[in-house]
């Protein structure tokens, strides 16, 4: 194509997700592929993204070669280069897929703020070919700490469990799971304006329209920002590199479009990608930011503060300096996720009893509701580490109060009695 004056194609609620196969097509059998791989069904998105490519007549059986994979200049993913960067605002209801643009532009205007989830499987390379999408996700976890955000990795085969508190959701990626489970299964999920998240599975996109089937209806439903997903069976190499994404989405400052397009090695494939694809939150630098939110005086100051505390730590900052930074600001004053952050500071420098105040103070900033579980367990597990067991004990009780639906109500539940047993026995014993 010599010129084109479109880069994107949006494809709104009501357009077709995925093109069925079709047995009676016949074409030339491309030898080269393998058998799994010699099929014409599709998502629509990524039909689309090769239309300029069509004068070449390519087969419509098995997918076609991205040469914009891993492209580092954004503006040369255009259609005079042969891709359409195609992306759809869609979801179980079309409130919801009316909504996407608006909490793209709220995050474009205040920044993408929050924690970041990934969960991988703890696979090697010597175990399984399936190490390849640990090594993605890892990799992402590694850009995020990076980039300075709070950063929770599971590298253990089970998926992140519904008791898990997952608060402030900015970032997810995982696998291996066929329907949204764990903590997507609530009913709040904590995510923030913005949000990307991304399951890896081969189905995952096999609809939007379910608020429980499968993975980006359920992650839509649920807040998410924008998302990708696989219509039919794509392969493990032939989905979306989720590391090399982030870092296009974030240290390359690329669109969403831009960088869910130059993650995936194929066209006229199975992937569907969901959102504005103009989406751009990391335009700016943490310091241009957070310059721009003090002079709002914008409650996201916290969350700015707190990336900028995250960067300094992976500068070789020390603890005990960062600490005292926390203490001496007026932003943390009233900030439950500056103060848990302070606690963590204590603990880092093995300072436990300063660990525990900070998190009573921050339990007391009111906390979100997740974040609120998170600091009771955190509390509990130092002032055990204390030989406190009476004080724990009463902080297991008021999480049970607190979050009387806790999907992890039975675990505390027996913490508790095997407490009251512990603190009996010792009683009986200095008794007697």
């Amino acid at each position: 194509m010599a010129a084109s004056k479109i880069r994107y194609a949006i494809l709104c609620y009501g357009v077709p997700l995925k093109i069925t196969p079709d047995l009676e097509l016949s074409e030339p059998t491309n030898t080269n592929l393998p058998p799994q791989f010699q099929r014409n069904e599709a998502a629509v998105d990524s039909e689309l993204a090769w239309l300029p490519l069509i004068q070449m007549d390519p087969p419509l059986a098995g997918p076609l070669p991205n040469w914009a994979y891993g492209a580092t200049n954004a503006a040369a993913l255009n259609p005079t280069n042969g891709i359409l960067l195609v992306a759809r605002l869609d979801g179980p209801t079309a409130n919801i897929a009316r909504g996407l643009v608006d909490k793209a532009l709220q995050a474009e205007r205040d920044g993408l703020w929050g924690r970041a989830y990934f969960d991988a499987r703890g696979l090697t390379q010597s175990q399984t070919n399936y190490w390849l999408g640990d090594e993605w996700i890892l990799g992402a976890a590694q850009i995020s700490r990076a980039l300075g955000f709070e950063t929770v990795v599971d590298d253990t085969p089970d998926l992140f469990p519904a008791s898990f508190p997952m608060s402030h959701i900015a970032l997810y990626a995982g696998w291996y799971a066929g329907d949204a489970c764990g903590p997507f299964q609530l009913p709040k999920v904590e995510f923030v304006p913005g949000a990307f998240a991304y399951h890896l599975h081969s189905f995952s996109a096999a609809t939007l329209r379910s608020n429980s089937e499968h993975w980006c209806g359920p992650l839509l439903a649920k807040g998410v920002t924008c998302t990708m997903g696989c219509v039919y069976e794509p392969y493990l190499a032939l989905t979306p590199n989720v590391a090399l994404f982030l870092e296009r989405f974030t240290i390359g400052k690329f669109t969403f479009g831009e960088a869910a397009w130059a993650s995936q090695t194929a066209l006229s494939w199975q992937t569907t990608v969901i959102g504005d694809p103009l989406y751009r939150p990391f335009g700016k630098t943490p310091i241009q930011l957070h310059r721009e939110l003090t002079e709002r005086h914008s409650p996201l100051l916290e969350w700015s503060f707190l990336r900028l505390v995250n960067l300094d730590l992976t500068r070789g900052v020390s603890a005990a300096y960062l600490a005292n930074l926390i203490q001496t600001t007026d932003v943390a004053t009233n900030s439950a996720v500056l103060t848990e952050k302070l606690a963590d500071l204590y603990a880092m420098e093995g300072k436990t009893n300063a660990a525990v105040d900070a998190d009573e103070s921050a339990l007391r900033l009111d906390p979100s509701p997740e974040q609120r579980i998170r600091l009771r367990l955190a509390l509990a597990d130092k002032l055990l580490s204390l030989d406190f067991p009476i004080a724990a004990r009463r902080d297991y009780q008021k999480l049970l109060e607190e979050a009387p639906d806790y999907p992890g109500r039975g675990a505390i539940e027996e913490k508790i009695n095997a407490l009251g047993q512990k603190l009996q026995s010792t009683n009986a014993s200095a008794g007697h």
